[in-house]
This record gives structure tokens, sequence and C-alpha cells, in this order.
């Protein structure tokens, strides 16, 4: 049964809260929309997101119709206020997902309070287990609900409430009310163990708000950023920090799969994984910003995960947080997508794709850490000289590039700079640190890139940098160019590269990543990370007052929070998976950068 597009929310009227375990929706009505549990990449209990009406869903609302809602975050932390307004009163819903010690199953906290006046409240807890696949069974004891699932996923979840429950239809619901000043909670958490839990505790609710609002303000207040666009550049790095695995170190893409790049289109993704390309990314945004812990946990998993002989590389493109790679992409035909837009996948064929880039973004993430972290382990070295001794070999290969085109391999320009990068960041760092190294060759295979691209990448009609060797398309992914500094960004070449995509990719400030067929049916919108790119490289080629206009523009489309997703459709509407690490470390890139340029250009007084 198709639940019509009406009933589901725009992407971007979400908020989302996490505790280093997982990720959840939060809609501006209350409902909590989508929720993988226990991890980043466990199945589903909450899924209205991606089906209305079979993917389940959390929600407290007051009863019948409300003037409006708004949400925003407890300043300086990932806790989520959504408030309900009405000429009766208000009422004020915060939600939070405690920060606990390290392998703690994650717990959902609800609290919902009338500010003013007085209001008739239902809530509705809905779970649907394994991407609702699997039944379950709900069963009311004393002041709680057990959900147990009965497929091969045998999660047992607990509902603890301030407020008495009743079971219907395999949900816990209640209606209450609440006077000012009154309040009531919600407790969703693991049932494994028994009825042994803190979360039991009379005093759970209101400890743990204070210990997790703790947490994130101790975290965000480590950040040595003070320059314009402060609170954006942190709400991006609380967001990124959401994406990170406190137990295993790795940084997940996206909390989410299966939004679409276009409505009723096919490209429904699942970006619930760490790329070594969109970890590499985020550590040299967080570094910028002086989080050095998180690139050494991020370094800790890749010498524990990152060299697997199933690979001729010894990489994989991308993993489970875990680190395993059983990945495989699957439609789940059951779930009618969000707003139609089917398939629905889960997995992703990307991890059996070529894609060379990742030796470049790693590496350079792996200098940068060395410089300003901790220095390079002997062993960790090692394993990254086989890297790159294997690159001097197969360099001149097609992939599927940074965009994972499914329309077969090519020799992309993207790929092929930062192939450049890789070996370029490894020889900096051999000098550096006097490690051995197979010098004289990697720097003869590093100037037989640069040479290429200069020469075989380069239109001479165009006055451009084209997307693949021996084509004349345009793509955005040549905005790298100048920000990994194999070209300068007042080069000529470049200058007019920029002017090319200005006129072909560019549309009111915002960057399509290109026009071409890629090998799928329909289009998408336009790319996020893309636009922030195209700031820097304005900012770097010193047009800093188109930059800044870029910049602010950009930030104008950001939702109600201060959240991106992968790319703007025609409207305004987000579109694709939801928040996107990649859109956010390019908008702290793109603000440091602007930023530091527009203070040296101040005059003096």
């Amino acid at each position: 049964m198709n639940a019509g597009s009406a009933a589901y929310r725009p992407i971007e009227d979400h908020g989302v809260i996490g505790d280093g375990n997982t990720v959840a929706l939060v809609g501006t009505d209350g409902s909590i929309d989508f929720l993988c549990y226990p991890g980043f990449d466990s199945p589903t209990i909450f899924a209205a997101l991606l089906d209305a009406g079979r993917g389940g869903r959390f929600r407290i609302a007051p009863e019948g119709e409300v003037e409006r809602s708004r949400q925003m975050y407890l300043p300086e932390t990932n806790v989520l206020l959504t408030q309900f307004l009405s000429h009766e009163g208000v009422a004020e819903l915060s939600d939070f997902m405690p920060v606990e010690e390290v392998g703690r199953p994650p717990a959902l906290v609800r609290r919902i309070k009338c500010v003013r006046g007085r209001f008739r409240l239902r809530m509705r807890c809905d779970p649907r287990f394994d991407y609702a696949r699997a039944g379950h069974s709900a069963e009311l004891r004393a002041d709680q609900v057990v959900f147990a699932s009965k497929g091969e996923d045998r999660t047992a979840l607990r509902l603890r409430a301030s407020v008495g429950l009743r079971v219907e239809e395999g949900a816990a619901a209640a209606e209450f009310e609440l006077g000012s000043g009154e309040s009531a909670w919600f407790v969703l958490e693991d049932a494994e163990a028994g009825d042994s839990s803190p979360c039991a505790a009379g005093d759970y609710v209101q400890e743990s708000f204070k210990r997790t609002v703790n947490f994130w303000r101790d975290w965000i207040r480590r950040s040595t950023y003070r320059g314009r666009w402060r609170e954006m550049v942190d709400r991006s790095a609380l967001v990124l920090k959401l994406l990170i695995s406190r137990r295993h170190g790795a940084i997940v893409a996206a909390p989410t799969f299966g939004l679409p790049e276009e409505l009723g289109g096919v490209r429904n993704w699942d970006y619930r994984y760490l790329w070594i390309r969109d970890a590499s990314f985020t550590l040299y945004a967080l570094s910028r910003l002086g989080f050095h812990d998180e690139a050494a946990a991020f370094h800790g998993w890749l010498e524990r995960h990152g060299e697997s002989p199933a690979t001729p590389s010894g990489l994989h493109v991308l993993y489970r947080v875990d680190g395993r790679t059983d990945l495989d992409e699957q439609v789940l035909d059951h779930l009618e997508g969000y707003r139609g837009s089917r398939p629905v996948r889960i997995g992703n064929a990307a991890c059996d794709q070529l894609q060379l880039d990742i030796y470049g973004e790693l590496m350079d993430s792996v200098y940068l850490f060395d410089k300003y972290g901790e220095p390079i382990h002997h062993d960790a070295w090692r394993r990254l000289a086989r890297l790159i001794d294997w690159l001097c070999d197969h360099w001149r290969q097609p992939d599927q590039g940074v965009w994972e085109v499914r329309g077969g391999p090519q020799h992309f320009l993207y790929s092929r700079a930062l192939c450049w990068v890789a070996l370029d960041r490894a020889l900096r760092l051999a000098q550096r640190r006097s490690l051995p190294a197979a010098v004289e060759r990697w720097r003869s295979a590093r100037d037989s890139i640069h040479r290429e691209v200069f020469d075989e990448f380069w239109d001479p009609q165009r006055r451009a940098f084209v997307q693949a060797r021996g084509s004349r398309t345009l793509d955005a992914g040549a905005l790298i160019l100048p920000l990994v500094r194999m070209i300068s960004p007042t080069d000529p070449r470049w200058l007019s590269t920029l002017a090319a995509i200005e006129e072909e990719l560019v549309e009111d400030s915002l960057v399509y990543r290109y026009r071409t067929p890629d090998g799928l049916t329909g289009g998408e919108g336009t790319f996020s990370i893309c636009t922030f790119w195209y700031v820097e490289c304005l900012a770097r080629a010193g047009d800093l007052q188109k930059a800044r206009l870029c910049f602010e523009r950009m930030l104008g489309h950001a939702n109600h929070l201060g959240l991106y997703a992968e790319q703007l459709g025609g409207c305004g509407e987000h579109l694709g998976n939801f928040p996107q690490a990649f859109t956010h470390l390019a908008l702290i890139s793109a603000a440091y950068d602007l930023d530091r340029r527009l203070s040296a250009t101040r005059p003096a007084s």
C-alpha cells in the first residue's frame, strides 16, 4: 500500500541525535522516523522515512492540530528540542541519546514538558524490526513494554515511561495530560540484559541529560576555530562527531540509506559505512579545528583493519564500522521508498569497485596527522609504503572514480590527481621523517602523473581540464586540483577551467557534479560538497567577495538546524542521505580558508 507523498515529511524537516553508536532522525512533528539499532549499519527499528505505512516510528505530540512547531539544539550540544506552539500553550520535547561508556547499547531518552497552558498528549512507539521484515511481540510489564523480534535479528527493546502504557497492535501507546511545569519521560533501551538497567533509576533521565549536555559542550569547546560563521562551523563539527564510532574510531558517510537523489528515481544508496575517502576528508576538516583525538582513533582503526589480502592493494574502498567487508548490495522490495522512490537498497556494490583516488585522500590524511598529531608508527609506514609501491604499478588503470559511476571504468581526472597526491605526500613524509622509501621510483611515478594530467586531460579547445582522458565533458571533481595543490589557484589553465565550470555546472551559486550520462537513469540535484569546493577555489583565486557571496548563499540552504543532505533539488529541497559528512566537512574547510583570507585583507586599525 502506497502511503502517498503527503505522509512523508521533507528530509530537511528533521534533526538528528546520537551517541557514537547510531543516529536517529527526529521530525518537526515529534516523530522519530529513522533509527538503525544498535549500530550505524544495523537493521532499522524505525524507518517511516522510507515507508510511512510499514517502516515504524516513535511519535510524541499533542493531540489534534498544532498551530506550528519548531526545532532547535540546546546550544553547543546534540540535544534536540522540538516545541509545539498553540494559542492554548507551549509544549517542549527534549530528545537525546546518552553518551555512556563505550560498549553499552544505545538508549533513547524523550522528555515532554508543558511550558505554558495545558496539553493533552499522545505517544505511540511502533518499532518494526530488521528493516520491517520481521514480526515481533509486545508485552506489557508494570511500567514498561518489552518488544522482541521474531526473525533472525533477535533484537529486544524495553520502553519505560513515567505515565501508564498499553499495548495495541504491537505498539506501545499512551494518552496523558500535562499542565504548566509538568513533564513526562520515555526511555527506549536494550532489553537483552533482563530487567536490570541503570535506566530504571529514578533520577536517570535528569542525570543522563546533564551528563550528555556536558559531554557535547566539553567536546565542542576544544575547537580552536574563532572565525566568522562560527555557529555553522561548530554545528558541522558536532554533526561529524555524531558520525564517528566511539567504539571503533570509524567514520560513516551518513547515518541513513535509501534517501533519493531524485524523487521517484533509482539513485538511492546506502551510506552507513566507512569510505576511506570520506573518512580522510573528515579528519582533515576536524584537524583544522584542533580535534586530533578523532584522527588518532581513525588511524588506530586503519592499523587494525586497513590491510586485507582480499584486494590486490590490500585496501578496500569502504568497510563496516567494525572493519568487515560483507557489503553485498540488496533491494528491500517490501519498502515503498521515500515518496515512492524505489528501489530501497542496503549494502553497497561500490565495495567491489576500483577507486584509485582513495590512496591520495588517505595519504593526505596520514601526512597531516603526522604533522599535527602523532609521528607515524614504523609498522604503519611499512604498510603505507607497500600501498604506494602498488600504486606505482597501477595508477594507469581506468577506475570508477570519486563519483562511483556504474557505466564502466574510465581514466578519470580526479583519480589521476589523487594518485599524484598519494605519491607527493608519501615522498614528503619520507623526507621529513627520513623514512625508508623507493624515492626514485615514487618520484618518477609522481612526475609521470603530473605530465599526463597536464598533457592528456587538458582540452585546448575548451581551455579546461576534462572529466576523463579523451572526453570533452566537464566535471566539478576538477575543483579539487588547486585544493590539493596540484595546480596554482591563479594558473591561467586553472582560471579558464574555473570559468568553464561556472558556465556549464554552476547555477545560482550551486554546483552540479556533471551533466553527462553515468550508467544510471534519471538525474540528480546540485552536489553540496562541490558548491563548497567552488567557494574555496574562488577564495584561493583571490575573488573573496564572490566567494563570500556564494558561501553565505549556500549557508542559507541549510535546514532549520544547520544540517545538509547530500544534494539540493530545484526547489531547494534536500535530497540524498542525511546528514552527509561530505557536505559538512567541506563547509568547515571553505569557512576556514575564506575566513583566513578575509582577515588577512582587513585594513589595520
